[in-house]
């Protein structure tokens, strides 16, 4: 059902709560407003297969501005908020955007856009306005409150991280059908996480990354009710589930390693009875935390891997990780294929190249060919890769070793930073990792490892020795870093993705760099 099915049904019922704010939206007020701003939208010239960029916060506006969009057959391109006007320009120059929705929380920034914006002449600002910008909420209440004739379905084109080079703008072929017919996601949350209308569910990540929008979008398809956290907070997540009665959750690794290391009456005392699916993916969960997240929490757990290239996707729930574990599931969506660098499938159990099959091209990166053709398999051009490393075991489950591009290759080995990282983060001084290969004279390159300290630990070469001696208690020696750097905080985003490449090129004599 869509939106305007359950504004219909219940207009009084809650969509979406800001939990820090308290703020909601129902579905009536949801239906009402997006069909505002389609309207609007309409008016100012935009027409289906025009892209919107949607630039803010965490924000009671954000999934109006959505549904506008996605009503109106228009793609949404939701920016990162932490990007710079820099950084911004360039991702809506790059994707052509004819709008661009911000909010006064980063006014600076979208102010810093205006002067080397191309084509985008349609900007509106929520909660106030700057020199630049027309009033969202006023434009808007000019508007008819009825819907537009003919409402295509639009879609998400989102940005990759920029973790490995300047982001890439990842479009799907609009489909021919109306706005009410579901998404591909719908179905899938329905069928594998039982959503529905009597779904809360809780969203700490921030929404410009697309398995928060994506999901949260999901719940207001099915009719239930989405908790938005403007920020993540540890502490402040787990009263929140007790206090909403949470039944389904999304996170990332580094949020469940947050959590687990609170101290014991922070974690203790939640009523988590309502609690029935936490779901976790983004970035690689080490074995240690996700046992002790199932020990904690129980066998809610569910795991999936996928981009938002939607190419393919593996699903893993607790049980199926027990049996399997550090598994990240069997593909539901693709056909699953490990290839070396030459394109030929390597056996069960050995590392290469993961590639999912698809009976058609499922995407491509706007405005690049040549890294849409990269993509692509060098013999099968309807298998194509993320750029992840891993390998199948005898039942069909897949496990990531790492990405290609942060693959060690020291004196003829290939090491996998996330191994590493993974048996380094669970030290009790660590609160965050990176580690990647740095020049080396003799073998070409050598392991580096970059900590963050847990809060109140000083960095000291006495604590590089420790975490030291600890790596070499459970790792083969020529995997134990050979030395070891502290940053006061690494350049890791709330959605879980670390951008090694800025640590990496300052060893490599790019001094320069920058996310994008």
């Amino acid at each position: 059902m869509p939106i305007v099915d359950h504004a219909a049904a219940a207009p009084d019922k809650i969509a979406t709560i800001m939990a820090g704010s308290g703020k909601s939206l129902t579905y009536g007020q949801l239906n009402e407003r997006s069909i505002r701003l389609s309207h609007y939208l309409h008016a100012v010239g935009l027409r289906p297969g025009d892209v919107v960029a949607l630039f803010m916060e965490n924000n009671i506006r954000y999934h109006e501005v959505f549904w506008a969009a996605v009503r109106s057959g228009m793609y949404v391109c939701a920016v990162n908020k932490f990007l710079t006007a820099e950084e911004v320009t360039y991702i809506l120059n790059d994707s052509g955007s004819k709008a661009l929705v911000t909010s006064a929380g980063v006014a600076a920034v979208a102010e810093g856009v205006l002067p080397t914006l191309n084509d985008c002449p349609v900007r509106l600002m929520v909660d106030g306005t700057v020199a630049g910008f027309e009033c969202y909420e006023d434009e808007i209440a000019k508007q008819s409150a009825e819907p537009m004739a003919g409402e295509p379905r639009g879609d998400f084109m989102n940005y990759s991280s920029g973790t490995t080079g300047r982001p890439k703008g990842i479009k799907r072929p609009l489909s021919d059908g109306p706005f009410v017919d579901p998404s591909m996601l719908d179905g899938l949350v329905q069928q594998l996480y039982s959503i529905g209308p009597d779904t809360i569910y809780l969203s700490p990540a921030p929404l410009y990354h697309a398995a928060p929008l994506g999901f949260t979008a999901a719940v207001h398809s099915l009719g239930g009710t989405n908790v938005v956290m403007e920020t993540f907070d540890a502490v402040e997540s787990l009263r929140l589930i007790e206090k909403y009665r949470v039944t389904h959750s999304q996170w990332v690794p580094t949020m469940f390693i947050r959590m687990l290391k609170l101290d014991e009456a922070e974690r203790a005392g939640h009523d988590f009875s309502s609690h029935q699916i936490a779901i976790h993916a983004a970035a690689p969960c080490p074995i240690d935390v996700k046992h002790q997240m199932i020990d904690w929490w129980g066998p809610i757990i569910w795991e999936y891997y996928g981009g938002t290239e939607i190419n393919g996707m593996t699903v893993c729930n607790s049980d199926q990780w027990l049996a399997h574990p550090g598994s990240v599931g069997s593909s539901i969506l693709g056909v699953l294929h490990i290839c070396d660098e030459a394109g030929d499938e390597l056996p069960i159990g050995e590392t290469g190249t993961i590639y999912f099959e698809r009976d058609e091209m499922p995407f491509q990166y706007h405005g690049d060919p040549e890294k849409t053709e990269a993509a692509k398999h060098p013999k099968h051009p309807l298998w194509t890769k993320l750029g992840d490393v891993g390998y199948l075991d005898e039942d069909g489950f897949l496990y990531l070793t790492d990405r290609e591009s942060f693959m060690i290759i020291s004196g003829g080995v290939n090491i996998y930073p996330q191994e590493i990282e993974d048996c380094i983060v669970m030290h009790p001084k660590v609160a965050d990792v990176a580690v990647f290969g740095v020049p080396n004279p003799d073998f070409g390159e050598e392991v580096k490892a970059v900590v963050q300290p847990a809060p109140g630990i000083a960095p000291s070469d006495d604590l590089a020795a420790e975490i030291s001696g600890y790596a070499s208690e459970h790792l083969a020696n020529y995997k134990v870093p050979r030395s070891i750097d502290f940053e006061a905080k690494l350049p890791r985003l709330e959605t879980g993705k670390l951008y090694k490449r800025l640590l990496k090129d300052r060893y490599w004599g790019k001094a320069n760099s920058r996310i994008v």
